[in-house]
């Protein structure tokens, strides 16, 4: 697995302190939703040249360690 802390990071100063993508400016949340809008790896290195292959297995690493950690979860929903 791809080490995402090579890739990600955060900084107050840069985007309210998002994660982004080292040397990028292009937070993980963009390239999340633009993956959950139907783009496709290839289309979003294709519009973001400075975005490599590794950037984007950083994502999903980072997403996973987020998830396996508790940081993210679905929220609760209220069933009447």
């Amino acid at each position: 697995m791809i080490n995402w802390k090579d890739h990600i990071h955060s900084n107050d100063e840069v985007l309210l302190g998002k994660p982004v993508i080292k040397g990028a400016r292009i937070s993980v949340e963009f390239i999340l939703e633009r993956l959950a809008n139907g783009w496709t790896e290839q289309e979003i290195l294709e519009n973001y040249p400075r975005l490599t292959k590794d950037d984007l297995q950083a994502v999903f690493s980072y997403t996973y360690e987020c998830m396996k950690d508790g940081m993210l979860y679905f929220p609760k929903v209220n069933r009447a």
